[in-house]
């Protein structure tokens, strides 16, 4: 009885140790180079961690928009075409 609850204490650290390094990244039973990542390019960790974009000031009411959605003229950024239209504000 008493090596039965030892190899089921056994157990429980097993998991929570292989748990443990999962959760910091590690891959635990896969050698360096293994897996899909290696040869699928990746595309696994481009969808984890999307390109960062830059974010401007609107130039009218100063609120900040990612650079794509933003609307330019007049040299400056704004954050819609209204703004746009109204110019900048000073």
């Amino acid at each position: 009885m008493r090596n039965l609850l030892l190899f089921v204490l056994f157990l429980i650290g097993l998991f929570y140790a292989r748990r443990a390094l999962r959760g910091k990244g590690g891959k635990a039973g896969k050698a360096a180079g293994e897996g899909p990542d290696a040869a699928g390019g990746g595309r696994q960790r481009e969808a984890e961690h999307p390109e960062i974009e830059q974010m401007v000031a609107c130039a009218h009411c100063g609120l900040h928009v990612p650079e794509s959605e933003s609307v330019r003229g007049a040299g400056e950024f704004f954050c819609s075409d209204e703004h746009r239209r109204l110019g900048v504000r000073r």
